[in-house]
């Protein structure tokens, strides 16, 4: 047997299964974005093979034995990037049960076999309730929904077949404008039980079991591996280290903001009392009500500001804002393949013309996308002697799509959601590592939200919006005092939204510190859970974790809190941007240095340290969410 070392151990392993990782990738992208019962079918047989294929490799002992022998006696010479790649390396045979008896080994193969089935299942369940339901109307039952939203439910019903009616589904660009404009009380809990009662139903698309299903054996793999939980096991490679830290800070953050919240609460349900005499406020009151307090108060809402927000504008926004920040430029490039008629490809350069990546961008809703919105990778970025080998990024979304007579016109969530989505891209874009598993958003989970939710910021700039918000009939730039109404408004409900979101991510802790064998009633596991933060009235029936899919079939397991830990970062990098501008080249080019293009080559606090020349603190995001009292003005707690 050949010596081991650092070459032809370590890197090689690196590089080792490229092209089944593009493969790989490419299939699980088109599962999720374009997708169909032959793909599904497929992707039930592929997942336990490729969970057999990497328990082969991190499971031979013979390897194992090579890996632990250069982590043991490591070059003197190693780089930073080599030395993260070596500990990475090494922890993750660890971390896979490397150090577990035959019998241990097995029995961790069969759990990777079933949750690697499990998280689909799931995953297609929510997808067919969600495209099997559709809420139909009579023209009687469209008052209070603005222009674009009836021709959106005219062209669906026309779609599906009903030109005579209306048609409102449960994809959000359907779901959530009927939630927030229609005048029909009685519809709008129609609608809103159909989707919190995703996979729940008690039939052959119900999720409870398989949620338990996934806990057990979550659980039974991490005390195989040594860990108490499963959090714990998720946890040691986060920013956050261990579950009491992130009990801790979603409890810092509840505490400032509940108050605040019950307290919008009331003056919201003060508010429906006094417009429509609602006696008792439910949660299917809560958007239409808040979208009527907000024009009230600040005198805008998503009917006024829509037309300015074309997608195609938008979109042309976001790639200004990312030439002027990091010199990228964007090329629609026809000739790329791709894998549906709505796709648009491009290919990115940067600002000397060296090309830096494709990217894919696919925005609207269709029966064989899930829901949501995310960024994900077709091929990764890494270096290899000469050759620097490009990324190809995709951003999936699913926006409110053209009509006869308008084009597709998104509501301000939907722009910044764009540009959350495009900050995951720019991760990936701007890679520039040699190693392929330390490159773009190859970094702690609780981190990589940080290039994402730092872009969201600039589309309350009026230097930012000025690029691209324009009328999309007159080419009129957004006035001023919308600008300044955007601003005003965004903090409104922050209290409330907080609390929602910390909410999941107690939720998330909860089913993964427990033992998962007390958790029999999944639906009476949530409910307690969510009580000490509820704001609304209970509503019986319902349940959000049997469509909880970052948990249950994304990666956000033990890792929800990710989003608040992120805004903490992202507040805190872009008070460095305002103070020295926006559009600064030199922070921009601090930002592209130490963080996206460093991907995970060093320890996250340590890059940011680099970009931020110190630690994150949590004033920036307190003060940006309203949440700074005076007695905590001089705190310098961070994460």
């Amino acid at each position: 047997m050949e010596h081991a070392d650092f070459q032809n151990t370590i890197v090689a392993l690196d590089a080792a299964g490229r092209g089944l990782e593009r493969t790989s990738a490419i299939f699980h992208n088109l599962n999720a974005a374009e997708t169909n019962e032959q793909l599904q079918a497929l992707a039930q047989e592929i997942a336990p093979l490729l969970s057999a294929y990497s328990n082969d490799i991190l499971l031979d002992a013979e390897l194992f034995a090579q890996v632990a022998a250069v982590y043991e006696n490591p070059p003197a010479d190693l780089d930073e990037e080599s030395q993260t790649l070596l500990e990475k390396t090494y922890k993750s045979f660890v971390r896979n049960g490397a150090r577990l008896d035959s019998e241990q080994k097995e029995r961790l193969r069969e759990i990777d076999r079933a949750l690697s089935t499990l998280g689909l299942r799931f995953g297609e369940h929510v997808l067919k309730e969600t495209n099997s339901y559709v809420l139909w109307l009579e023209a009687h039952e469209l008052e209070g929904l603005p222009d674009f939203m009836v021709e959106a439910a005219a062209q669906a019903a026309e779609e599906k077949g009903r030109p005579e009616a209306y048609a409102i589904t449960l994809a959000m660009p359907s779901y959530l404008p009927f939630m927030t404009y229609s005048k029909n009380r009685e519809r709008r809990k129609e609608l809103f039980y159909a989707y919190n009662t995703k996979a729940s139903k008690g039939d052959a698309l119900d999720n409870k079991a398989i949620i338990q299903e996934i806990l057990a054996l979550r659980q039974e793999r991490a005390q195989l591996l040594g860990y108490a939980t499963y959090a714990d096991f998720v946890l040691e490679e986060r920013m956050a280290q261990s579950p009491q830290a992130v009990l801790d800070f979603l409890q810092e953050l509840l505490d400032r903001a509940l108050p605040k919240a019950q307290a919008e609460m009331s003056a919201l349900e003060a508010f429906a009392k006094e417009e429509e005499g609602i006696d008792r406020l439910e949660k299917w009151d809560f958007a239409y009500f808040a979208e009527k307090l907000k024009k009230k108060e600040y005198a805008i809402d998503d009917a006024l500001l829509k037309p300015y927000f074309s997608l195609s504008r938008v979109v042309e926004g976001v790639f200004e804002t990312a030439g002027r920040l990091f010199g990228l430029r964007f090329q629609e490039q026809p000739a790329i393949p791709v894998y549906h008629p709505e796709v648009q490809a491009y290919e990115v350069f940067d600002a000397s013309g060296r090309f830096m990546a494709v990217l894919y961008a696919d925005f609207f809703p269709r029966a064989g996308k899930r829901n949501g919105a995310w960024m994900t990778v077709f091929k990764g970025q890494y270096r290899e002697g000469e050759q620097d080998s490009r990324p190809h990024i995709s951003i999936v979304c699913n926006f409110t799509k053209p009509t006869k007579s308008k084009p597709s016109l998104l509501t301000f969530q939907e722009v910044t959601t764009l540009f959350h989505e495009f900050g995951h891209a720019l991760h990936g874009m701007l890679a520039d590592t040699r190693y392929g598993s330390l490159s773009g958003t190859s970094v702690f989970w609780d981190f990589v939200e940080l290039p994402s939710q730092l872009l969201e910021n600039w589309c309350y700039e009026k230097e930012c919006l000025d690029l691209f918000a324009q009328h999309y009939e007159t080419g009129e730039a957004i006035p001023a005092d919308l600008i300044e109404k955007i601003r005003a408004a965004a903090n409104f409900h922050q209290g409330y939204q907080t609390v929602r979101q910390v909410s999941f991510g107690l939720l998330d802790m909860a089913y993964h510190q427990r033992d998962a064998a007390q958790i029999q009633d999944v639906a009476a596991f949530e409910r307690e859970l969510m009580q000490p933060t509820a704001l609304l009235p209970e509503t019986p029936g319902t349940l959000m974790s049997t469509s909880f899919s970052h948990i249950f079939q994304g990666g956000y397991a033990a890792g929800y809190y990710s989003y608040k830990w992120a805004e903490v970062l992202d507040a805190d990098a872009f008070a460095y941007f305002e103070a020295e501008g926006i559009f600064s080249a030199e922070v921009a080019s601090a930002f592209q240095r130490h963080i996206l293009a460093a991907g995970g080559t060093a320890h996250p606090a340590t890059l940011y340290q680099r970009f931020r020349g110190r630690g994150p603190e949590i004033q920036a995001l307190l003060k940006r969410s309203g949440l700074l009292d005076e007695a905590a003005s001089g705190s310098k707690t961070g994460v």
